[in-house]
């Protein structure tokens, strides 16, 4: 099976992230052909992931590594699991000159990336993301970071990896849930700058979240692509980038709002987001009529998460707002919302008030 490479040149860094079935397997070879570097390394690994599959990646450097197995979830995500990084580097005195290489989703390679980007001031960092929606998404761009009390990922930096190893292989063994969570993101890239990738989505959903070849690798590639040419123009999200954020608002209160609970997934999250900002949209009337029916009706003939009532109603609208205006996308007391005009076509730049927001979800949690 064929694999891809995509180089991503940002203002930091240059790096590339490589697509392919197995070929973790292969780091080694890898590592050698990107002229990848390094005296030991530190593996952080997702503790659900096969110990069998994790041996062979691992065994090759085994004089020269040390394994962690993480409990990988989004309370785990926290500063008490950056601290226990940064201590097991410093007690095996670890330098610049080693790395810091992550196995597992996004949780794993937020956290392991902060991790790195605060030893010594910067540790050199591998990303092998492990479910769809890290390979699409969280590797891709250099943000690292953890959660507070107060929200998800406001502690944080942007870091990039030396190389983003995406083994499709990885994904046969996660469940139906995971898959959808993945395609949430990107369904995101899609809508956001893309209609022919939308309608090649639209036609080949079943294929894709049933992991078919070669629909599942052009849709990774395709959806990397349009977060690398995104990155590439502003790294450090002080413009376009925030186009990325679209439903991440809506879905980063919903995840707080249930305590980042095993009730609802960040891709579920984000799927649900994206619906209330389309609604948004639509309730402000600056999207089109057609365009929102055509994502309606992709949700419906994908079954994707679409019900915000099951989760919430009116009783929570307070809480919700309140980690809405806690994103740290906000810069004064307004809060910002990424918002769509068409497919392919979105707009960053729109504060709305608290009672705005009260409004929508009066209506919205009524209907």
């Amino acid at each position: 099976m064929k694999n891809y490479k995509l180089l991503v040149n940002t203002s930091s860094k240059k790096y590339p992230i490589i697509i392919g079935d197995k070929i973790a397997e292969n780091l080694n070879r890898i590592f050698k052909l990107n002229k990848i570097n390094f005296n030991k390394c530190l593996f952080l690994i997702d503790n659900n992931l096969n110990k069998n599959k994790i041996k062979k990646i691992t065994h090759p450097f085994k004089k020269k590594s040390k394994l962690i197995f993480f409990n990988s979830n989004e309370k785990n995500k926290n500063f008490k699991s950056i601290l226990n990084i940064l201590e097991i580097l410093q007690k095996e005195d670890f330098n610049r000159n080693d790395c810091l290489i992550t196995i597992g989703g996004g949780i794993t390679g937020d956290t392991g990336g902060f991790a790195a980007s605060l030893f010594k001031r910067g540790l050199k960092f591998i990303n092998i993301p492990t479910t769809l929606l890290a390979q699409v998404d969280s590797s891709v761009g250099g943000k690292t970071g953890v959660n507070t009390i107060y929200g998800k990922n406001l502690i944080g930096s942007f870091y990039q990896p030396e190389i983003v190893i995406s083994d499709t292989s990885f994904l046969k063994s996660l469940p139906k849930r995971e898959i959808t969570c993945g395609y949430g993101e990107i369904l995101k890239h899609s809508i956001i700058k893309d209609r022919k990738f939308f309608n090649f989505l639209d036609k080949n959903v079943f294929n894709i979240l049933n992991l078919k070849s070669p629909y599942i690798e052009k849709s990774i590639l395709e959806s990397c692509k349009i977060k690398q040419k995104i990155v590439q123009l502003d790294e450090k999200e002080s413009g376009i980038r925030k186009i990325l954020n679209f439903g991440h608002t809506f879905a980063h209160a919903y995840e707080a709002g249930l305590s980042y609970s095993k009730k609802l997934n960040h891709g579920e999250a984000v799927l649900l987001g994206m619906i209330s900002a389309i609604n948004f949209s639509k309730k402000i009337n600056i999207i089109k009529t057609k365009d929102f029916n055509q994502i309606i009706n992709h949700y419906q003939k994908a079954n994707l998460p679409n019900n915000v009532k099951k989760y919430f109603s009116k009783k929570d609208i307070n809480k919700l707002i309140g980690f809405m205006k806690n994103d740290k996308k906000n810069i004064s007391n307004d809060i910002n919302l990424i918002l769509l005009n068409y497919i392919g076509k979105v707009n960053y730049k729109n504060k709305f008030n608290t009672s705005k927001l009260k409004q929508f979800f009066l209506k919205f949690l009524d209907n």
